[in-house]
């Protein structure tokens, strides 16, 4: 008999589900914050218990959903490494919401609220189904669930440069999905299934009999585009900057931190559960992935460098931090993937976190984003300004710190490469301009600046502003230990990634 805790996957996203529905009947904007919060924390609880059942037995396992059985049916599958992520991107989007709570009510109209919870819904739904799927299609399906709910989120902040942003991050992620779209039919096509197993299987007799060989590499080729489109892969990312960069606090923090991750989870397993390591590194993708990646890390910090506004210069640096992930991705390896993996973690937790307290100190200080217009904002709201240093160290990979770790994993895992010294020096290039643009960022915030200066911005600064932010504070704090887990713990952690990743 089936055990009972291999039933919460699928209660996990059917919850989310159901929370779109009960959000959207619900006229109170603060009631629907409060579903979704418990919804978001209900879920990380549940795939936590799953985390500790697949570990501790050391199994994964799919749970058919209908009565249509493999190879035709609907299933999701479930090892260590999908609950981790599951639990952990549930988590943070709980953190975020908790954390952007204040500025989320002040930029929203009261008539839109309740929508935009119904798009988090989605979007949690998404996320989960994303992370669990083992059937292609509903990973398409998926995608554009989430892509429908990342755009309104972008759009809850009504003013003219959203909806702009929102036109073009609609245009571009349109664009990915109908990449996606058009290698999975090439891939179906020539296989005649939709389900992983019975993919992987199809697709390892193409490769043994070496027919269809240019279908199979086009189809791959355009299912590594699109979700490279979507998750703003290098040269991809144009949409990205105005769209998480103008968008209100939480809906930043959970577009950068965690929306990205869903469509770059979805590759990991595709790679891992459809074509194989060696199916791709044959096939020469794993090479443009990897030079693709390579360059995101470089020109995305150097764009950071270039912005003043604080919200632009972390989108821009997602850039650069999506690119570590597709690197790892690219080296061809198990070593890499895990690296990745890790990586994946440490970004979902750094990037809200540095979100949320640029949002908080953009408060304290009228509201500017401009870094000229921050300078003493952490002595206003000392928790921001801790929050801001832990996240920016981190990404800028300072020992202890979670991003010190996974940028030691990426230079371990490219030592038995071919392109050892030129992956090391990428890595260590991009460090250096990582602190080219954080360090300055920290010296803005922590600087008093003048008296003079100090009374003009403290004249824009509205009285409510300043007041304690508990619910900011908390998630703030909690994002803290996370990043302090990584940096400190990582031994246990890669050891249950590198199992999760065996096991899918």
């Amino acid at each position: 008999m089936r055990p009972f805790v291999e039933n919460f996957p699928f209660f996990s996203i059917f919850l989310a589900i159901l929370a779109t529905i009960v959000t959207a009947a619900i006229r109170s904007g603060r009631i629907s914050y409060w579903i979704t919060i418990g919804v978001c924390a209900a879920s990380a609880l549940l795939n936590g218990w799953v985390l500790e059942y697949t570990y501790a037995e050391g199994v994964s396992f799919t749970y058919a959903m209908g009565r249509f059985l493999a190879p035709y049916g609907n299933a999701i599958n479930c090892g260590p490494l999908q609950a981790l992520l599951a639990a952990v991107f549930s988590l943070v989007m709980a953190l975020a919401l908790a954390g952007g709570r204040r500025d989320l009510f002040q930029d929203i109209l009261p008539e839109k609220q309740k929508f935009y919870f119904v798009m988090v819904n989605m979007l949690e739904a998404s996320l989960l189904a994303l992370t669990y799927t083992n059937d292609m299609f509903t990973g398409y399906v998926f995608i554009e669930t989430s892509t429908i709910a990342a755009c309104a989120l972008v759009m809850a902040k009504d003013n003219g440069p959203n909806l702009i942003a929102t036109i073009r991050y609609l245009f571009m992620s349109l664009v990915g999905s109908g990449l996606f779209l058009i290698g999975l039919t090439i891939l179906n096509s020539i296989t005649g299934y939709l389900l992983m197993p019975s993919l992987a299987e199809a697709v390892a007799e193409l490769r043994l009999s070496e027919s269809y060989t240019l279908p199979l590499t086009v189809a791959v080729g355009l299912l590594v585009a699109g979700l490279g489109v979507k998750s703003a892969m290098f040269p991809f990312h144009l949409w990205l900057p105005d769209a998480h960069g103008g968008a209100t606090t939480a809906s930043s923090a959970i577009l950068s931190g965690l929306v990205l991750k869903g469509y770059i989870v979805l590759l990991l397993v595709m790679i891992l559960r459809v074509f194989s390591m060696e199916l791709m590194v044959e096939l020469g993708v794993t090479d443009v992935i990897l030079a693709f990646g390579l360059l995101g890390m470089i020109l995305g910090s150097l764009a950071a460098m270039r912005e003043n506004h604080i919200k632009r210069m972390l989108a821009y640096s997602s850039v650069a931090q999506v690119g570590y992930i597709f690197m790892g991705v690219g080296l061809g390896s198990i070593e890499g993937l895990i690296a990745s993996c890790f990586h994946i973690l440490v970004h979902a937790c750094c990037k809200p976190l540095l979100f949320l307290c640029a949002g908080r100190l953009s408060a304290v200080s009228g509201h500017h984003k401009s870094l000229k217009n921050l300078r003493g904002s952490a002595y206003r709201d000392i928790g921001a300004g801790l929050g801001f240093t832990v996240g920016a160290l981190s990404m800028i990979g300072i020992p202890l710190f979670g991003g010190f770790v996974s940028k030691l994993y990426f230079a371990s895992a490219a030592v038995p490469t071919g392109m050892t010294a030129m992956i090391l020096l990428t890595i260590a290039l991009s460090t250096v301009l990582n602190a080219l643009y954080y360090v300055p960022a920290l010296l803005a915030i922590w600087v008093k600046p003048p008296a003079e200066d100090e009374a003009l911005v403290l004249a824009d600064v509205h009285p409510g502003d300043l007041a304690a932010d508990r619910a900011f504070t908390a998630a703030a704090a909690i994002l803290i230990v996370g990043i302090f887990v990584l940096g400190i713990f990582y031994h246990p952690i890669t050891d249950l990634i590198e199992a999760g990743v065996r096991l899918i």
